[in-house]
C-alpha cells in the first residue's frame, strides 16, 4: 500500500519507519532543511537520533508530490497542526482514506480530532484514529507495541488494521472513536499530575492511586461524550495511561517532574524541545468537564498548577484533602 505520513516529528518518523517494513511509505515534513538533512544522514537527528531510517523510506518536503496517488494519508502532527494540514490536503483534493495520530482537544474550540476532520472533510467516510501506548523511540527501533485503530466505520477500521498490522506493531480495530480519542488526550494531563507526585517523593502507592483515579476521570468524560467504558479498559485507555504516567520517555511526565523541582512552565517547555500535549489539553479538558458537569479534580488541580501559579505542594495537598466518596457511586 502507498502510505504518506504527514509530519516528521518523533511519532510521525517512528510510524513511517514501522510501516515502511511492509509498505511503500513517504514521510513528509514541513521543514525543507530538516528533510534534506534527514535524507543526507538517514536519521531524524532532531527527534530520533538513535533510529536509522530504512533506505526504502522516501522523504519529501513537497506535499503535492508526497500525496500523489496515495492510498492512505496518515496525519501525525500536534493537535494544533491538524486543521491547517487538513486544509492543505483539501486544497490538493486528496480523497484517500485518512488516519490521524494526534492526541488532544483543539485549543479554543475544544473539539476532538475527529470533529476537526469532520469539519474539513465532511464527505469522507474512510477516516479513523491511531492511538495507544507507544513511545516513538521504541516503535522506531522495532520493539513490540500494540495500538488501536478506531473509526465509526468499523469495516474500514477492521480492514486497515489488518493491512497495517505486523508482529512488531500490532493494531486492533475499534469502533469507539470518541473513547479512543478521549483516552489518548486526557492521559497526558494525568501524566503531568503523576510526574508532580513522583517528583515530590510521594511514592509508588500515591502513583498507583493517581493513575487509578485518573482513569476514573477519563472514563467519566469519555462516557459523557458518548464513548464506551470498555475502551477505557483497553489499549487507548488504561494501556496508554499506565505508559505515559510511568515511562521515562513520557514528555508529559517530565513536565510534572520538573514542575515539582520548582521550574517554570516556560523554562520546562523550552528545555523539552518537544510538544507536551497535556499542557494545552488540560485547559480544554477542564472547560469541557465544566460544561458537561463531569467531576475531574485531578485535571482541575493540574490547571491550577499550569495556569494559576499554584505550587506543586498546594495542588497535591488539595487533592489529598478532598472529602472521600464511594469509589463506584452510591449503588
Amino acid at each position: 500500500m502507498r502510505i504518506t505520513v504527514i509530519g516528521a516529528g518523533a511519532w510521525g518518523t517512528a510510524l513511517a519507519i514501522a510501516f515502511s517494513r511492509q509498505h511503500e511509505v513517504t514521510l513528509w515534513g514541513r521543514d525543507a532543511a530538516q528533510m534534506v538533512d534527514m535524507q543526507a544522514n538517514r536519521l531524524n537527528r532532531r527527534y530520533l537520533p538513535d533510529c536509522p531510517l530504512p533506505e526504502r523510506l522516501h522523504l519529501s518536503a513537497d506535499l503535492s508530490e508526497a500525496v500523489m496517488g496515495v492510498e492512505l494519508a496518515l496525519v501525525v502532527t500536534p493537535i494544533a497542526g491538524l486543521r491547517p494540514t487538513l486544509k492543505e490536503l483539501a486544497r490538493l483534493k486528496v480523497d484517500a482514506p485518512l488516519l490521524w495520530a494526534c492526541k488532544g482537544f483543539e485549543a479554543g474550540s475544544s473539539l476532538l480530532p475527529h470533529q476537526v476532520v469532520a469539519e474539513e472533510f465532511p464527505r469522507l467516510k474512510t477516516i479513523g484514529v491511531l492511538s495507544g501506548p507507544s513511545f516513538a523511540k521504541e516503535v522506531a527501533l522495532g520493539l513490540p507495541a500494540a495500538v488501536s485503530l478506531a473509526s465509526e466505520n468499523y469495516a474500514f477500521a477492521r480492514d486497515f488494521a489488518r493491512e497495517l498490522h505486523s508482529p512488531l506493531l500490532r493494531i486492533y480495530a475499534n469502533d469507539d472513536l470518541v473513547g479512543v480519542e478521549v483516552g489518548g488526550a486526557v492521559k497526558n494531563v494525568m501524566a503531568i499530575a503523576t510526574g508532580v507526585a513522583d517528583g515530590l517523593g510521594f511514592g509508588m502507592n500515591a502513583r498507583a492511586a493517581l493513575i487509578t483515579r485518573g482513569l476514573a476521570e477519563i472514563t467519566r468524560l469519555a462516557m459523557a461524550l458518548g464513548g464506551s467504558q470498555q475502551s477505557m479498559q483497553g489499549l487507548s485507555g488504561v494501556g496508554d495511561l499506565i505508559l505515559t504516567c510511568t515511562g521515562a520517555l513520557s514528555r508529559n511526565r517530565q513536565v510534572g517532574l520538573k514542575l515539582a523541582e520548582g521550574k517554570s512552565l516556560e523554562a520546562i517547555l523550552q528545555e523539552l524541545g518537544h510538544v507536551a500535549e497535556g499542557v494545552p489539553t488540560a485547559r480544554e479538558v477542564l472547560k469541557m468537564a465544566e460544561r458537561l458537569q463531569v467531576d475531574m479534580p485531578i485535571t482541575a488541580a493540574v490547571c491550577e498548577l499550569l495556569y494559576h501559579h499554584a505550587t506543586p505542594q498546594s495542588v497535591v495537598e488539595s487533592l489529598l484533602g478532598r472529602t472521600p466518596k464511594p469509589e463506584f457511586g452510591h449503588g
